[in-house]
């Protein structure tokens, strides 16, 4: 290469690395509010064994078995090995490539002299080195971008096994409010049969009318209806726990606890914590740092690259002197590439890299913004639940008194039999209701777990 010819390349090559290729880290606008609208909240750490506050061993083994067999968490984790890969390749780049080949010739050929056919063997082998010299750090900046996409799925896995937790504790909790419900509807059932007997008793001997047999023949089967659809309900329950955990439909073994869980007092936090416990919004972080990085790759493509190449090889004829001679040939070059005719697609490839960034962005900043409203969300959800609660345990109260007290009008033929049966269903609704709003307060509580990304610690 000429000297005016290298020194043309080098100053051109001066001239582009005027151009900076450095990225300013996208800055959020998000305005951290200063306390949750209830002013209550978790504190302490990320518990991530949270739902061992519930105290219940099927449930303890039940999301285990789902952080093992569930396939999205699976999947999740598979995707870190695939993430994990990419940063290998990327890191590659960084470092020189050496190809080497031996191959070997046979030919036939016709003597001059002689005019017979020769027969000749021909052994070569070559090796080549190149390095691509990366001064705007296109390479590095390509290996930044991996290995955020990793820590990114790497949260992403977190997130899976924080909603499939969630889900199970959900369903697990869900079936035993329907269990309680089935108890209490037998439990009525069985009052109303009782009832039903003396009320045709009554009938049958004169007591009564036969509107009282009616309406307590009436009450009794409204009742038996419900069994079914609730039997139904938890089949379901079951068959959907049990894909959660990876098995086949079927029933699920679980205890009788029901009546003794009881959700957890929250302590006080400040909401600029959820930033480091959720893993979706730890997520969507690192997918805006890769999206910064591989912004700074296209900008650095723009400008001339610099590759270094080194070639040897060598020939015999027999193949123990080709392994015994150093190389014959060999030639060590440079090359500076500077793109010119196809800028307008690098140039568009910026800006695509640039869009993409300020969708990852916004993503991030949407992220966050929805975690916020799910943890205000769970929060008024699980005051408004107690105080719905605490109503409907007093009105259960005044139910199971009326009754009594009807029943006691009615043998003391103070009052009609319909009084009774009046009572009967208030209170069978009331049991009803109580237990729903308990679910209720329990799912609310669970929600709250997932939307602050893990449990707490009361102390």
């Amino acid at each position: 290469m000429r000297p005016r010819a290298l020194a043309l390349i080098l100053s051109l090559t001066l001239l582009a690395g005027c151009q900076s290729v450095d990225v300013e880290p996208a800055r959020p606008s998000l305005a951290i509010p200063a306390q949750w609208r209830a002013q209550t909240g978790p504190a302490s750490p990320a518990d991530k064994l949270w739902w061992r506050h519930f105290h219940d061993n099927h449930l303890n083994r039940y999301v285990d078995l789902a952080l093992r067999n569930n396939s999205d968490v699976l999947i999740a984790r598979e995707r870190i090995n695939e993430y994990q890969a990419q940063v290998y390749g990327a890191d590659a780049s960084l470092f020189p490539s050496l190809d080497a080949s031996l191959g070997t010739t046979r030919a036939r050929s016709q003597s001059a002299a002689t005019g017979l056919p020769v027969y000749g063997t021909l052994y070569r082998g070559s090796l080549t080195a190149s390095y691509d010299v990366d001064i705007w750090g296109v390479n590095r900046s390509t290996v930044n971008a991996a290995e955020a996409s990793l820590e990114a799925q790497k949260a992403a896995a977190a997130a899976a096994d924080l909603s499939v937790a969630s889900s199970v504790a959900s369903g697990y909790v869900t079936l035993l409010s329907l269990d309680e419900q089935l108890r209490v509807t037998q439990s009525t059932l069985t009052s109303r049969q009782e009832a039903y007997d003396l009320a045709r008793r009554q009938y049958e001997t004169g007591y009564s009318s036969r509107l009282e047999l009616m309406q307590s023949d009436s009450e009794l089967r409204a009742t038996r209806a419900q069994v079914p659809l609730i039997q139904h309900q938890i089949a379901q329950q079951e068959n959907a726990l049990s894909l959660l955990l990876g098995s086949n439909p079927g029933p699920v073994a679980r205890s009788d606890s029901f009546a003794s869980l009881t959700p957890l007092t929250l302590p006080s936090v400040l909401p600029s914590s959820l930033l480091n416990r959720r893993p979706d919004i730890v997520q969507a972080e690192q997918q805006l740092v890769a999206a910064d990085a591989t912004l700074a790759a296209s900008r650095a493509s723009l400008l001339p690259s610099l590759n270094l190449t080194a070639t040897g090889s060598v020939q015999d004829r027999t193949l123990s002197g080709l392994l015994d001679n150093p190389l014959q040939l060999w030639s060590i070059g440079g090359s500076i590439l500077a793109p010119l005719l196809n800028r307008q697609a690098l140039n568009a490839q910026v800006d695509i890299s640039q869009s993409q960034r300020n969708q990852a962005l916004y993503s991030y900043e949407k992220t966050v913004r929805n975690a916020f409203k799910e943890v205000n969300d769970s929060l008024d959800a699980i005051a408004r639940y107690q105080q719905q609660l605490t109503e409907l345990l007093g009105q259960q109260e005044v139910a199971q008194e009326t009754l009594r007290i009807a029943q006691n009008r009615n043998r003391n033929g103070y009052s009609s039999y319909l009084d009774v049966l009046d009572a009967q269903r208030t209170l069978y609704t009331a049991q009803t209701n109580v237990v729903q709003a308990k679910n209720n307060l329990l799912l609310a509580q669970i929600d709250l777990y997932k939307a602050l990304g893990g449990g707490w610690s009361s102390a």
